[in-house]
């Protein structure tokens, strides 16, 4: 965190500069971002306003994106599932969330369509972006949201109720027995299935 914040303890004109950039690029940044998101122009004013407070550099590393994610979850440890998380956001997975990717990834959560809300949820469990799930990707995900929920799950989790839970899942979503899940049968599943949609946990928790 401290790196985030090194530039602007070195003085005000520092931050006076930084102020400078961000007005210079913003409103053409904000008209392009309410077309593409589904957000207003002064909802958008708001989120970058508190944004620049976390954020004054513009980005999100890793590291803060997980401190801040851990504010929202204190019963549990929510660093592996914010790391997941990040890796969605993180578009071009330079290392670091711009305002874009975070206004872009919260637009689809907080307003997306169901299919929208779907796909985000795919590539969250496709960690490593090859277009299907695997059963372990599938494990780490459920594991760290386990791990994020802490001691409010109820009754309490251990890994053997993580495997079950993923075995179920996958059984019901692989269709064609080929041991991965691809993006059709994800869909399709959850479609037909809105338990399978609330056992995965994926939309109580990011928001």
């Amino acid at each position: 965190m401290g790196q985030i914040y090194e530039k602007v303890h070195i003085g005000d004109n520092d931050i006076d500069d930084l102020e400078m950039q961000v007005v210079r690029y913003k409103p053409e940044g904000l008209d392009t971002l309410c077309k593409n998101t589904k957000f207003t122009k002064k909802e958008l004013q708001i989120m970058y306003r508190g944004f620049k407070q976390e954020c004054p550099t513009g980005i999100v590393n890793e590291e803060t994106f997980k401190e801040i994610y851990s504010q929202f979850f204190p019963q549990g440890d929510a660093t592996a599932y914010a790391h997941y998380v990040f890796n969605t956001f993180d578009h071009d997975h330079n290392g670091s969330i711009s305002f874009e990717e975070f206004v872009m990834g919260l637009s689809v959560l907080s307003r997306g369509t169901f299919q929208e809300r779907l796909q985000w949820a795919f590539s969250l469990y496709d960690v490593n972006g090859d277009g299907i799930i695997t059963k372990e990707e599938m494990l780490d995900i459920v594991t760290a949201i386990y791990e994020m929920m802490g001691r409010y799950t109820e009754p309490s989790i251990d890994d053997t109720t993580a495997r079950e839970h993923v075995e179920r899942v996958f059984q019901k979503m692989d269709a064609n027995r080929d041991g991965v899940i691809s993006v059709e049968e994800f869909m399709d599943t959850c479609r037909k299935d809105e338990n399978i949609t609330k056992g995965m946990s994926v939309f109580d928790t990011v928001l």
